[in-house]
């Protein structure tokens, strides 16, 4: 179910930059007055810390982070993250209308190398998305 909300202009193409030129280490979105806008847009030389300091803790929000690890041989990577946060202590209504609005989203970034659902602040440790990106 749709809730009628859409993306602001501008956001596909700051999308794609971050995406084809790794010049951002993340972007979070919220829900704005029936669009989703941009409410951050940090450089690479932030921290996957930044990026958790960024998300309020108790509204939910979309974001895109360049998750950057090493694998088990060594070799640097980095992975586009579609995160959808959603804290388990928001009130009903905000996490009905995230909910329903995921999709306005997530299925206009293209090239998200994996999308997760988010409603614990432990499970966005650096650890615990380690676990879920290798």
């Amino acid at each position: 179910m749709s809730s009628g909300v859409v993306l602001e202009d501008g956001i596909l193409e700051k999308f794609n930059e971050m995406k084809l030129k790794h010049t951002k280490r993340f972007m979070v979105f919220k829900i704005d007055g029936g669009k989703i806008v941009l409410e951050a847009d940090e450089p690479k030389e932030k921290t996957y810390e930044d990026f958790v300091n960024a998300l309020p803790e108790n509204e939910p929000r979309y974001a895109v982070v360049d998750f950057s690890y090493s694998t088990d041989d060594g070799r640097p990577q980095d992975k586009l993250l579609f995160i959808a946060w959603s804290p388990d202590n928001c009130g009903v209504k905000p996490k009905m209308l995230y909910s329903s609005s995921k999709d306005a989203i997530s299925k206009k970034l293209t090239g998200i190398h994996k999308a997760m659902q988010i409603n614990d602040s432990a499970d966005l440790a650096h650890e615990e998305i380690l676990k879920s990106v290798k």
